[in-house]
C-alpha cells in the first residue's frame, strides 16, 4: 500500500506492506538511530514521535502514520539540540543502545510542557529501559534539557 508522511520534516511517499511496523519503514529510509529492542513495546528503544506523541514503533503499524509527522532521533537532534547537548553534558548515555529512545522521550516530555520535577521525569521515562546508567544521569540530562 502507498504511505505518505513526513519523516523528520521531509515528505516521504513509499510503498509498505499493510502489516509493516513503523520501525522497519523509518530504518529503511535511513533513520537507523531507531532500533528494535524487545519487539513487544516495553523497552523504549524504538520510540519515535508521531504527531509529537511518543509511540513504540515496533508495534505501531506504518500505515497508521499516513499523513502524520514522524520524528526520530536524527530529526529531533536538529529540532531540539539542547536535549542532545544535555545528554552529552550530563553523561545521560552509556552504551548507546537505549539513548535514541531516551532522547526521543525527553523531547516528547519537553513538547508536552510537563513539569521539571525528578519524580515526574522518572514516571514519564518508565517505559524506556536501560541496563547501563541506573537512570540518574538520564533524569539529570532531561531536567537540564528542560531548563535549557
Amino acid at each position: 500500500m502507498r504511505l505518505a508522511f513526513r519523516l523528520n520534516g521531509v515528505p516521504v511517499d513509499t510503498d509498505v506492506a499493510a502489516t509493516a511496523p513503523l520501525v522497519d519503514v523509518v530504518r529503511g529510509l535511513g533513520a537507523t538511530g531507531t532500533k528494535e529492542g524487545c519487539g513487544a513495546g516495553v523497552c523504549g528503544v524504538c520510540t519515535v514521535l508521531v504527531d509529537d506523541r511518543p509511540v513504540s514503533s515496533c508495534l505501531f503499524l506504518a500505515p497508521c502514520a499516513d499523513g502524520a509527522d514522524v520524528w526520530t532521533v536524527e530529526g529531533l537532534r536538529e529540532r531540539f539540540p539542547e536535549v542532545v547537548a544535555a545528554f552529552v553534558a550530563h553523561e545521560g548515555m552509556q552504551c548507546g543502545i537505549c539513548t535514541p529512545g531516551q532522547v526521543v522521550a525527553a523531547c516528547a516530555y519537553k513538547i508536552a510542557g510537563l513539569p521539571a520535577r525528578e519524580d515526574a521525569v522518572r514516571a514519564f521515562l518508565n517505559g524506556n529501559l536501560c541496563r547501563c546508567t541506573g537512570y540518574t544521569t538520564v533524569v539529570r540530562s532531561v531536567l537540564a534539557a528542560l531548563d535549557a
